[in-house]
């Protein structure tokens, strides 16, 4: 317990409750992820203001949303419990009418002589199983009232059990899992402004779906006493509204305002941010609201480089080769931030613009990137 502590740091976002962030799953010294890759918060909730009360009474979400194997856990203990009180149950009426000692009295349960055959009548009455050797009579008003509750409760309970089993193999999270962005970001030129883009695709054939991408700069300054500020930063997304039929690219690009304008390939794994991006979107098949995340730390944007392309043209159809999604190829791109770009391209006194060399890929392979697998592509599209 104490060294999982000694691996996580306060975030300091609420003034009642206390959250920890935890350091696993970070790319290079230092680096904490706010987001995991497979959109998943490694946030740890303590001293939560409250009780349990508003979790008992959203009963259902909260069994959704519990894991299997203690959802199972808890649906076998409530027949299990309801057989047992339903048992004593009818062990005590026949207790009380004397059906345990006086083999000659008319039973209210035929058979029922003991707390065994108590338990076993209250669960073939449950089950319905109904083996013929136990059986109701009208010698007793009270077991017949108790036979009845225990058939509604029965009803009742069979169907909390199968529409939560229902609602977690329908979970949105499943869903998500089919729908995914690519492993990395690539930087590169769109119509001469530099653009940071991401690719999304849906993994799952015929099915269309139409939603809205988001992305986030998320920034994380600890402080003396060992909290963590978080800030929020929205990234202006070009075609918002996606209908997500083919594989499509999310584009941003590097323009004043943008958190990332003055950031270039230098200075890039030098700052500490987490680029945070999402997809809302419904499902075509079930109409259910889902949602896929996806984040990606400085050391996952790639300077210089485009996606692959995916789509082609069939004879009847277009096809799309789903191997080349987290392809990419390098380009010519300036090795400079979109700021000092644009500063460049900006016209000097004599009126004539400045000429910005592009660099070459030697120039590429002595910055941060790696060192490329292809060879350099002259266009500069996505």
């Amino acid at each position: 317990m104490g060294s999982e502590r000694e691996e996580r740091i306060l975030i300091d976002t609420y003034h009642t409750t206390v959250h920890t962030l935890d350091r696993r799953n970070g790319e290079g010294a230092g680096r904490r992820r706010y987001m995991q890759r497979d959109g998943r918060f490694p946030v740890a909730f303590e001293k939560v203001p409250g009780d349990w009360s508003p979790y008992l009474a959203d009963l259902f979400t909260t069994l959704v949303e519990i894991r299997w194997r203690v959802m199972l856990l808890l649906f076998s203990l409530s027949y299990i419990l309801s057989w047992l009180l339903f048992g004593l149950l009818y062990w005590l009426i026949a207790y009380v009418h004397e059906d345990l000692e006086n083999l000659d009295n008319s039973p209210c349960v035929d058979n029922v002589r003991s707390f065994t055959a108590a338990f076993l009548f209250s669960l073939e009455t449950q089950a319905t199983i109904g083996y013929g050797v136990r059986g109701m009579t009208e010698n007793c008003i009270g077991a017949i009232i108790v036979v009845t509750i225990q058939d509604v409760l029965s009803c009742l309970i069979d169907t909390i059990v199968i529409g939560i089993a229902v609602a977690k193999m329908a979970s949105a999270r499943k869903r998500a899992q089919t729908v995914g962005f690519s492993n990395c970001a690539v930087v590169n030129l769109r119509d001469g402004t530099l653009c940071l883009s991401l690719r999304l695709g849906d993994f799952r054939g015929n099915h269309i779906l139409e939603g809205q991408a988001r992305a986030q700069v998320v920034r994380y300054v600890s402080s003396r006493s060992g909290s963590v500020v978080v800030s929020h930063q929205d990234l202006e997304i070009q075609g918002r509204d996606i209908i997500l039929a083919t594989p499509t690219t999310i584009v941003h690009r590097l323009e004043p305002g943008s958190p990332l304008y003055s950031l270039g390939p230098a200075n890039l794994l030098e700052e500490d941010f987490e680029l945070v991006v999402s997809f809302t979107y419904t499902g075509d098949s079930t109409g259910m609201l889902h949602q896929t995340r996806a984040s990606y730390l400085p050391a996952d944007i790639r300077w210089g480089q485009r996606f692959q392309d995916m789509l082609r043209l069939g004879k009847e159809r277009y096809k799309v080769d789903y191997a080349l999604f987290n392809q990419t190829a390098w380009v010519q791109v300036p090795a400079l931030s979109a700021e000092k770009y644009d500063r460049g391209r900006s016209p000097d006194r004599t009126g004539r613009r400045r000429n910005h060399v592009l660099p070459s890929v030697k120039r590429c392979r002595e910055s941060h990137l790696p060192r490329p697998g292809v060879g350099v592509v002259q266009d500069s599209y996505f």
